[in-house]
């Protein structure tokens, strides 16, 4: 059976959310009477205080506990040395883990940070939802999360990401004006982060007048390397023995772009002559690619930077709904190189 969370308590015994989080942590400030209620209720209905109140405590560990989907990409390790250099400067040690795309591994890194006794914790999440309530639940307790890149999720705090929107279009329209009408867009999902950048791409086809054909929409898994490699050679194959084939590629993922690449090179098709590609990458090598790689940039190190500082904002308060949350979309940085233009 499933947990109630502080917020229903309250609503349950029509009191606040801080006098609910205050009796559930024997504080002087609420009367037995009161403290009594909110307990008995509690405990009726499975509500389970152990795990946040290890963090309900005036002493704090000086550490922050950080989650991405992966460590593994040029992106998040950007990420995570803009978070590891902020971190430093204001004397606070990190704990980085990675839920590999999987909410019940990221549940589980929740848990276990939360049972180090972290002062806070910046997390990536897997999906617009994925542990929303827990995290709903620890943010009631007056525990700081800070939300980075995948700023769709629904948990009301700071959340500082990317316009993809933008990215996305203006790489599409990129590809438009040089010529390009049958782009394809390749992505993880349709929803939160990749379908931001899947909207860009409508948009600017849209606004040229040219028609979405939805087998130029390619969802790839992006939790195996080997599954990727196989479903992007199948998917290429097929549009390029299609009648009306493909004559440029949107990627949505550093994975996805340099693994497309090698996967064009083992089949033989010529970039950019047959197929220009261009996507969201942040590998530094880039243009010492053959052909030199086209890319929709992110500022990874400013947003893990603007993430701890935002973290920071909660921690020096007492009560983090005195704070005014916002989010931020900072403005993606597009180069265009050989892989899509033609010489």
């Amino acid at each position: 059976m499933s947990s109630i969370t502080i917020k229903e308590i309250a609503k349950a015994l029509n009191v606040s959310i801080s006098t609910v989080s205050k009796a559930l942590n024997d504080s002087h400030e609420i009367g037995e009477k009161t403290k009594k209620r909110v307990l008995e209720y509690a405990e009726a209905h499975h509500y389970k205080p152990n795990l946040l109140a290890q963090n309900l405590k005036t002493g704090k560990s000086n550490t922050i506990g950080v989650i991405l989907t992966s460590i593994n990409n040029p992106f998040c390790s950007q990420i995570i040395e803009g978070i590891q250099q902020h971190a430093l400067k204001v004397g606070f040690e990190v704990i980085f883990m990675q839920s590999r795309e999987n909410p019940e591994i990221e549940r589980s890194c929740i848990e276990t940070l939360m049972q180090r006794g972290v002062d806070g914790l910046l997390i990536s999440p897997v999906d617009e939802t994925s542990n929303q309530k827990l995290l709903e639940d620890i943010h009631d307790h007056n525990f700081p999360v800070v939300i980075f890149d995948r700023i769709q999720h629904n948990l009301e705090t700071f959340k500082i990401g990317v316009n993809n929107f933008q990215g996305a279009y203006l790489a599409t329209k990129h590809l438009i004006d040089s010529g390009r009408t049958k782009i394809v867009n390749i992505t993880a999902s349709r929803f939160g982060l990749s379908g931001e950048r899947f909207k860009g791409y409508h948009q600017a086809l849209t606004n040229a007048g040219i028609a979405f054909d939805d087998q130029f929409h390619i969802q790839c898994n992006m939790q195996n390397q080997e599954v990727l490699d196989v479903e992007l050679k199948n998917a290429i194959t097929r549009l390029m023995n299609a009648e009306n084939k493909p004559d440029a590629i949107l990627g949505s993922s550093d994975t996805i772009t340099v693994t497309l690449l090698g996967v064009l090179a083992e089949l033989g098709y010529s970039v950019p002559d047959e197929l220009a590609v261009i996507g969201f990458s942040n590998i530094d090598f880039a243009r010492s690619l053959n052909p030199a790689l086209s890319t929709i940039r992110q500022p990874a190190l400013e947003i893990g930077d603007m993430a701890m500082e935002k973290l920071m904002k909660f921690i020096a308060k007492k009560n983090w709904h005195q704070v005014q949350i916002e989010t931020t979309e900072l403005d993606t940085i597009l180069t265009f190189r050989k892989s899509s233009i033609q010489s």
